[in-house]
């Protein structure tokens, strides 16, 4: 399934939790590890030339560093290391084309104070492959090891990238032994339900079981276990208050298309997922 893994750092302590994860999983999966540290190019716009080259300079030892860190702690995996300088989002998502990985797996620094997102949330929309946004530890309640992935969220509303999630996450749990658990919600903040006649309620809420009990069917099929609820309200808090019923250890959902400005092009559903969620969030374009 996974067979070269990209762990994205940047040396932090945040990073931290992101690259044990993709660690465990690249152990699971039997697979290469691509570990990459990118030098923000932007640093040389805010100082002089020659601060700037002592900064970089001494930026790139760390990366160096903390991608020998890496490769030690996965001593039993071929680690191919590199450092980039660009920006990072774009770094990684150009190092995931060339490199022909098949899932990136990026840390996240809860919430996001930049007006255009954090790098995570730009890799999540522009990345080709699959990935795996870890909340860091102050942000996560309990990080699970991939020995104890019990229970998968799966949100779905129809979409063709909720499909090819769906499908993902079955996949997943298949080899984990996971339970999906499947929730569809009807979005009240598009519909005024409290107004709208009974049987355009009626139809939204029989759209939304027959697409959950189709996943459900799905899974039978592959002898995973499974669950399905379909809810009324806003589509992130309803998958939220999902995720922490069920004590989620992993989410597996859908975003919207690439190209242009991130901010405008990742759902606002996903963005809200990725910035709260205190499990694993993976996303597939």
């Amino acid at each position: 399934m996974y067979e070269r893994i990209l762990l994205a750092t940047d040396g932090s302590r945040g990073a931290e939790q992101a690259t044990e994860y993709g660690i465990a999983l690249a152990e699971r999966f039997d697979a290469a590890i691509e570990a990459l540290y990118v030098v923000d190019a932007g640093i040389e716009g805010i100082a002089g030339s020659e601060a700037a080259e002592t900064v970089l300079e001494g930026t790139e030892k760390a990366g160096r560093r903390a991608l020998a860190a890496i490769a030690e702690r996965a001593s039993e995996h071929h680690v191919h290391r590199e450092v980039r300088h660009g920006a990072p989002y774009e770094e990684i998502v150009a190092h995931a084309d060339e490199r022909d990985v098949d899932l990136v797996v990026i840390g996240t620094s809860g919430k996001a104070k930049s007006p255009f997102g954090s790098t995570a949330e730009r890799v999540v929309t522009l990345a080709s492959p699959p990935v795996l946004s870890v909340p860091d530890a102050e942000q996560a309640v309990d990080v699970p090891s991939l020995g104890t992935v019990n229970d998968v969220v799966v949100p779905l509303d129809g979409s063709d990238t909720a499909e090819r999630a769906a499908e993902h996450a079955l996949e997943l749990s298949e080899r984990f032994g996971s339970i999906v658990h499947a929730v569809y919600v009807v979005d009240t903040t598009i519909y005024d339900l409290e107004d709208a006649p009974r049987s355009i309620v009626g139809l939204l809420e029989e759209g939304g079981e027959e697409t959950v009990k189709a996943f459900t069917q799905q899974a039978e099929s592959v002898q995973v276990s499974s669950t399905w609820r379909v809810e009324r309200g806003k589509p992130a808090d309803e998958i939220l208050a999902r995720i922490d019923a069920v004590e989620a250890d992993l989410v597996v959902m859908g975003t919207r298309g690439r190209g242009g400005l991130p901010e405008r092009l990742l759902g606002s559903t996903t963005r809200r997922i990725l910035l709260d969620s205190t499990c694993p969030v993976l996303s597939l374009g």
